[in-house]
């Protein structure tokens, strides 16, 4: 109950003269008994530490024991965490030392900073507190919002995601705290377009419950401290009705996403993300060449996590080691035994260009529209040569079945644009939240030779897209892409 006493404290706080300020004193002694206990209980070192300063703060506004020094030491934790300013913007954390980038940017490490100070108004030392975490939020905002698809899909990438709008929580804090980086009316489509997706798409029973799920119910999504009220942790996007009926934010108009006012090619650098979104059918897809999650999760690939590439329409294949499985770059010997990607190294990333190092392999990407280009270097594999050896490079898992609510007619094309292979598909009797009987294109290339550049195109677009396909020629060490509307990019 750690974690949901912070809600309740938050609940208490903003409720304070309905139901606080009507409770007898006996029945105000026996709450504040109960949320005292979370300055003895061990919170998990990530962004549980601001499940017990928001306890604390209300605490310590009813006059309950807290410790300041236990605040002060989490916040001193929690701030270590955020990676600091990259291109001139911050905001963005890692979920503890051994954490990893996803949602919890914005939903905790961002509303809960902000919400601890709104608790705390008026102490000594929380303006200026407020002021660093709206800074940091106004940053991360100016920048999660590529993460939305048109309609406000959010990205479909790291744990807890049967939360679904709770990735709105992040931008009402924006509009709640004044830190919104876009216009009122792109905030009101981004967060209340939020909740709108998931409500239109069978997040609720007929009786008007959420489900374990995301679009609709989808059991598999169940992590090991999921319970059944966890799907309620969406509420965190509904926080903007703190705002009140006469906000004006309620009748501003709607204005267009980031995605619906035109195509997205941006790097998240402190993530090593590059974004890719296409204004002609309203996909975000995310490269990944900076998060992963290993390191946490037994030494062993986390799909949510490692893969090369995540989009808001479309989710990982969780597959058994081994089985070629969506975004992968892989070597895979006589035995069918496959490498991981884990506990890979950031090389760049710049505006269209990203790259990372794991074992003998490194990954360059280049993002254009619909398409990512993957040139893909193997160096001698320690003890032994390259000798039956196999590289392998997947497209994105596109169910041939889709659930409804999910986007229909999607294809991941796979083409070898320089280097000696074949390209075949495989289909998996499988499913995911999006739909089922998974259909994963790639391309393999035997008889390897060390710092050869094995380069694959790799789209995820609609059914009413052919992909515009690069020319791509070997310069040297070097790779020079030659795109059809005469965009040139040159990888060393």
């Amino acid at each position: 109950m750690r974690v949901e006493a912070a809600a309740i404290a938050i609940a208490l706080h903003e409720s304070r003269s309905w139901i606080w300020d009507r409770l007898s004193t006996d029945e105000q002694h026996k709450i504040i008994d109960w949320l005292a206990h979370s300055a003895e209980v061990s919170y998990g070192d990530n962004n549980w530490k601001w499940f017990a300063n928001v306890t604390q703060a209300f605490l310590r506004s009813v006059g309950g024991p807290y410790d300041e020094k236990l605040i002060n030491s989490n916040i001193e934790l929690l701030d270590s965490w955020h990676l600091g300013d990259v291109d001139g913007r911050g905001g963005w954390y890692n979920d503890g030392a051994h954490g990893s980038i996803d949602w919890y940017n914005g939903w905790v490490m961002h509303l809960f900073a902000l919400w601890y100070c709104r608790m705390s108004e008026g102490l000594p030392g929380i303006a200026e507190l407020q002021e660093r975490y709206r800074s940091r939020l106004r940053d991360y905002l100016s920048q999660a919002a590529w993460l939305f698809g048109s309609g406000s899909a959010p990205l479909y990438q790291g744990r807890s995601l049967i939360y679904r709008y709770a990735t709105a929580g992040a931008p009402w804090a924006g509009v709640i705290f004044d830190a919104d980086p876009w216009t009122p009316g792109t905030m009101r489509r981004l967060a209340v377009g939020c909740v709108r997706h998931f409500a239109d798409r069978g997040a609720f029973t007929e009786n008007g419950l959420l489900t374990m799920g995301w679009l609709g119910r989808y059991e598999p999504m169940r992590q090991p401290y999921s319970g059944p009220g966890s799907p309620y942790w969406s509420s965190l996007g509904l926080a903007g009705l703190v705002l009140g009926p006469q906000h004006p934010i309620w009748s501003t108009p709607e204005q267009p996403l980031p995605i619906e006012s035109g195509d997205i090619r941006e790097p998240i650098a402190p993530a090593g993300w590059l974004v890719s979104g296409t204004q002609h059918d309203g996909i975000v897809r995310v490269i990944n060449h900076g998060v992963d999650h290993s390191a946490s999760h037994d030494d062993q690939e986390d799909p949510l996590y490692g893969r090369l590439a995540y989009s808001t329409v479309t989710a990982p294949a969780a597959l058994a080691p081994g089985t070629l499985a969506d975004n992968q770059v892989v070597l895979t010997d006589a035995a069918g035994t496959s490498t991981q990607r884990r506990s890979f190294v950031n090389l760049l990333t710049s505006r269209r260009i990203a790259g990372s190092a794991w074992g003998p392999i490194t990954c360059t990407s280049v993002a254009h529209g619909p398409i990512e280009v993957r040139i893909v270097r193997v160096s001698s594999v320690k003890d032994h040569d390259l000798d039956g050896l196999e590289l392998q490079v997947s497209g994105f898992a596109i169910p041939e079945r889709p659930v409804p609510g999910a986007c229909a007619g999607l294809r991941s094309d796979v083409r070898i644009l320089l280097g000696t292979g074949e390209c075949g598909s495989v289909e998996h009797d499988h499913d995911n939240p999006f739909g089922s009987r998974l259909l994963i294109n790639h391309a393999r290339f035997g008889l390897l030779k060390p710092g050869e550049p094995y380069t694959v195109g790799i789209s995820l677009a609609t059914d009413d897209q052919e992909p515009a396909w690069p020319t791509v020629v070997q310069q040297g060490e070097g790779v020079e892409i030659t795109w059809p509307d005469g965009t040139i990019d040159l990888v060393s």
